[in-house]
């Protein structure tokens, strides 16, 4: 694939605060013009919860009472058999985003994009999906191996379809895996294997034709990731920023092989953003950049690398609040871009 440079563009994690999928993706076409990104709506329905928003088509799932589980009981063996054929003959038809679960894709669809550099679509990761579905015993899904592999290939299918659709309107694509559980591996509550994560991850980019990213708002082992076949790697680096640059040398080997970084400098919580101006941002996000220069990376590659974003998604904002973080998002990529 070509290399990506995105030059410091702006973008969005993908939720949002909006119950009107119109108005949510005006305000993100408004302010992410080079690589918007569809809405994700959670406050218009629970269908729309990042969780449940992926759930279509699962073994078992059973979605009642805004309660979502998986039992085995019922036809959970023969949809088990479904989504494995599926998966053995890539027929990635069988597994869509229907409307009642995403109208934000299906209005991001039908609205034309006016020539943008890129589309950006998003899908909850194998990791995270698998931690917070339980069975019935509300025991998470991912401490059974069978269905931590359904998942693994049930994402897959639908991260491809949903670049399928993507394509019909920019020839590049960008699938960002939204991971927020990989902040909490390695603590007493996740035990989760390194190489479990990797083989479950990996499984859902084998499925992507386009580039492929990963979205975590915590503090997380960036080495894991930044060492898998994930092209973008995209963090609050508002918060986190000096973890992140403790593993300088793994991000030199990935920058140097094509990746991309996404700095979520914009902060999403309302006390913090009303700290700082996009001066005060651009100025943080710089001395940053600025460190990882002084450990032997190249300003122009981190420069032609770097994607802006906001720290997390927005969905539990305002929509005035939301609305500012866009502003300044694509405020801090104009200044950055003509500073440097």
């Amino acid at each position: 694939m070509k290399i990506f440079r995105p030059n410091g563009l702006p973008t969005a994690i993908g939720s949002m605060p909006n119950t009107d999928p119109e108005e949510a993706y005006s305000l993100l076409v408004q302010y992410c013009p080079d690589i918007p990104v569809w809405p994700q709506l959670p406050k218009r329905s629970f269908y729309e919860n990042m969780y449940v928003q992926f759930s279509e088509g699962f073994p078992g799932i059973v979605i009642e009472d805004e309660r979502i589980y998986v039992t085995r009981d019922g036809d959970a063996d023969m949809t088990l058999e479904k989504l494995y054929t599926a998966y053995l003959e890539n027929d990635i038809d069988q597994y869509p985003l229907g409307e009642k679960y995403a109208s934000g894709f299906h209005t991001f669809l039908r609205n034309s994009v006016k020539s943008p550099l890129a589309v950006k679509g998003q899908i909850t990761g194998p990791i995270s999906w698998a931690l917070t579905i339980t069975d019935e015993n509300r025991r998470s899904i991912i401490y059974d191996d069978e269905l931590a592999d359904a998942t693994a290939k049930l994402i897959r299918l639908k991260a491809a379809w949903q670049e399928r659709e993507l394509r019909k309107l920019a020839p590049t694509t960008i699938m960002f895996i939204d991971e927020p559980y990989l902040a909490s591996l390695g603590s007493a509550f996740v035990a989760v294997s390194n190489s479990k994560v990797v083989r479950l991850l990996e499984e859902v980019f084998e499925g992507l034709e386009g580039l492929k990213g990963i979205h975590c708002c915590g503090n997380t082992d960036w080495s894991i990731l930044l060492n898998t076949t994930v092209d973008i790697i995209n963090f609050d680096a508002y918060n986190y920023a000096n973890s992140f640059i403790l593993f300088a040398d793994d991000i030199k080997t990935f920058l140097e092989r094509g990746g991309i970084i996404g700095w979520g400098i914009v902060p999403v919580v309302d006390e913090d953003r009303q700290k700082e101006t996009a001066d005060s941002l651009c100025d943080r996000l710089k001395e940053s950049i600025g460190r990882l220069e002084k450990k032997g990376i190249s300003l122009d590659l981190l420069m032609e690398r770097c994607m802006i974003t906001p720290s997390c998604g927005l969905a539990t904002s305002s929509v005035q609040a939301a609305t500012d973080v866009l502003m300044l998002t694509a405020n801090i990529s104009q200044r950055l871009r003509k500073r440097c």
